[in-house]
């Protein structure tokens, strides 16, 4: 066993927004997100199969869903979105790396 550091290990380079799977199982998936001005593509919506609980750990970002409902989250902040809530990220910081844990159940 090994210890890892969630806030270690950050690319220089966040060209592309990062997504680390930590823990997987048949019914769960725990990833690390990290974004820097990342958003979501512009056309589409998440539409996940799962219920997905998301923290910010640094940083901050802001979450869309179909219904206009516009969620910002910052530092410490989490919120569990039900499976097929079309969503999307509409904006992260850009000065600083958006850790995010989310658990896809």
């Amino acid at each position: 066993m090994k210890t890892v550091n969630i806030y270690k290990q950050i690319p220089d380079n966040l060209g592309e927004e990062v997504f680390e799977v930590l823990v997987q199982s048949k019914d769960v998936k725990i990833e690390r997100i990290i974004s820097k001005g990342h958003t979501s593509p512009g056309t589409g919506w998440y539409d996940q199969e799962q219920n997905e609980w998301v923290l910010v750990l640094k940083g901050n970002a802001s979450i869309c869903f179909e219904n206009e409902t516009v969620i910002d989250l910052n530092e410490g902040d989490y919120i569990s979105i039900p499976a097929h809530s079309k969503h999307r990220v509409i904006s992260t910081s850009a000065m600083t790396e958006t850790i995010w844990l989310a658990i896809h159940y």
